[in-house]
Parts: structure tokens; sequence; C-alpha cells
């Protein structure tokens, strides 16, 4: 067939990436370590705009954006990512988000957290505010919790941190994350399941949950509850629990529009598939496979997908869970393939070298 014209529009200026960016808070990295250019997509060939979309007007093909003119497209691929419900954490208003910081988009606010850890008195308590599932990246919470008592065990030896899970229990990795906490963390954290956060007061830094119990950080960093990002909303793609988009899993389109395909967290997940960096990759090698079929008049058949993430204990000490996901014609959905995947017996360094090697091999994948 034809050749097809692709155009990527970015907002932001380079990629950041999220997997790795909890060793900024431990100190094992700078977010410059995490930061990658768009040149390389350009230079391959690829039309790369730094511009934001407006509005897509799906009965007209059509794409509004910030500073380009008007677009139409045969084909729109959009992956909003998430945006966070400040709504459901009463006192978490736009002036109390400078002080109390999620962090949860890579970038500025992973640098603010830094900072703010490192301002901390000795003896000083950070409290970690974890929203039910589903959301963004299952494990990374309780990274953050390694990487942070990490850091304390270095330099503030005498400091807590206390763990506010609205889950009822670890969501990823428990035994690897209780292993760390337990041995070479203990005594530093007090992990609180069913917690979940309704209430903030900004000047005494205190959380409440809905039980009313009341908690005082010194440092406190609340992931409020997420759902697909604002432009899936304002393009009418959110149609699950009027919280995430629904896609059909051969094609990655979306169920409320056709000739938009939408990828990554922002997607109702498959069963057992999680809101991750590798799982999004997959996603976009997935639609792209089946839009080159669906504009050369073929039938696109659906792949199989694999899922890697690992967790940084420490520096160096690192474990893994992994998955590979199958499409199901008669579900009409992804399912986990029997006996695939794993997870680490113990956290250790080799995975640290993989951890690295895997990071820089999707960035290039991806950028390059």
């Amino acid at each position: 067939g034809d050749a097809i014209d692709v155009m990527l529009v970015e907002r932001e200026r380079a990629f950041v990436s999220c997997p790795l960016s909890n060793l900024v808070l431990g100190g094992y990295r700078k977010i410059e370590d995490l930061t990658v250019s768009y040149d390389g997509l350009r230079r391959a060939g690829i039309l790369t705009m730094n511009d934001e979309v407006l509005s897509i007007d799906t009965a007209k093909r059509s794409v509004a954006f910030q500073k380009l003119a008007t677009q139409s497209f045969d084909r729109i691929v959009v992956a909003p990512g998430v945006d966070f419900n400040f709504g459901a954490i009463q006192g978490l208003d736009a002036e109390a988000q400078k002080r109390v910081l999620h962090a949860w988009k890579a970038g500025p606010q992973t640098v603010e957290l830094r900072r703010q850890l490192e301002a901390m008195p000795d003896g000083g308590v950070f409290v970690l505010s974890i929203p039910r599932a589903p959301y963004r990246c299952p494990p990374g919470p309780y990274e953050r919790v390694c990487q942070v008592a990490s850091y304390f065990k270095a330099a503030k030896p005498r400091s807590k941190i206390i763990v506010l899970d609205a889950n009822p229990d670890l969501v990823s990795k428990k035994a690897l994350f209780l292993a760390a906490w337990n041995g070479q963390y203990a005594g530093m954290i007090d992990y609180r399941p069913n917690s979940i956060v309704t209430e903030l007061d900004v000047k005494t830094l205190t959380a409440v949950t809905e039980l009313g119990d009341k908690v005082r950080a010194n440092v406190l960093n609340i992931v409020p509850p997420h759902g697909a990002g604002a432009l899936a909303r304002k393009a009418g793609l959110v149609n699950a629990n009027n919280l995430w988009c629904g896609v059909d899993w051969v094609t990655l389109e979306s169920t409320a529009a056709k000739g938009i395909h939408v990828l990554g967290d922002c997607t109702l997940s498959a069963p057992a598939m999680p809101k991750s960096g590798h799982m999004a990759n997959q996603h976009g090698k997935a639609a792209a496979a089946a839009i080159v079929e669906l504009m050369n008049g073929r039938a696109p058949q659906p792949l199989m997908m694999a899922n890697t993430c690992y967790s940084f204990m420490d520096a160096n000490n690192v474990a893994h869970v992994a998955s590979v996901h199958r499409y199901d014609d008669a579900k009409k959905t992804m399912v986990t393939v029997d006996g695939s995947g794993g997870l680490s017996t113990a956290a250790n360094q080799l995975e640290g070298v993989y951890a690295n090697a895997w990071a820089r091999n999707i960035w290039n994948d991806m950028l390059t």
C-alpha cells in the first residue's frame, strides 16, 4: 500500500521517564538521567511537533491545537495518560497542591519532593498516601517507600515512614517488599492498610482518613485517585466506570468513537493487565500494526503482549514481576497466558543490571 504519513504532537519538550524516577527520591539518580529528547524521532523522519491538543472532533475527524492549525485525520492515536481526582480529598486545592505533591508524573514534582525530603529534619515523618487500585504502576508506591527508607537510613536514621494504603494489602510484589521493609528497613516503616485519605489540613500537614485517623507529617506525599487524562474525557472517550477508556484489544480502537486508538494508562485495563510503561509500549506496537492493516484494507490480527516491571529496593537490589497476555476471542479481551510470567524469588543485584538495561532499551525503542 501507500506510505502512511505520521505526525506526532507532544506537549512536553522532552520525555521524562516515570520508571526509575523513584530513584531520584532515593538520591541515586538525577532527573536529567531520566530525560530523553524527541530529536531521535525527528531524525527517523517522524514529524514531531511540540504543541498541546485542545480538542478532538470525533464526528468531523479533526483535531484542534493550541498553536498549529486544525488538522484532519484518517486515524488518530491518543495517549492522554492519567489525571488526578484532587476533589476526592477535601482541602487538596490548587494552593495545597503546591506543598502536598503527588510526584506521580515524573518531572518537576519529583525534584521538588526530593528537595522536601532533604530539608526534613532527622527524626521527621514522611507520609505516603496510596489510592485504591487501579492506579498507574502497581508496585510504584512500595518502591517509593523503599527509596525514601534507603535515603533516611543513610542520611536521617531517626526518621520514620507512615504508609496510608487505601487498599486492603500491598497490591504488588508483597513478599518482596515486606522482605526489605522487615529486613534492611526494620523499624522504619509503619504500614496501614484500608487507610483512605479523605481530608487534608495543609497548614499542619495532617492527613485525615475515612475513619477519622489524623496523621501528621513533615513531608506529606498524597497520590490521589486517578482516571483517564482530561483530553480523553473532553473527547468523549471515557466510557468505563466514568473513569477509563474502553478499547477493542485487537486494534486498541476506542469503543466510544471510531478511528481513535487509545493507548496506555488511560485504558480500562484487561484482567490482570497493569498500568505500566512496558504495557503502554506494547499497546503502541499493537495499535501501529492494526492501523497499517486497516489502512491497507486488511483485517488486523490480535497480538500477544508482555509486561515487565522492575522495582528497586535500594540503589542496586531489584526485583521483577512479568506477565504475558493473549487475546481471548470468546471473552473479547486480553487474558494472561497460563504458566507465563513470574516473580523474583528475592531482590538481587543482577536484576539491578537488567533493570537499568531495560530502561535504556525501552527509551531507545521508543525515542530513536
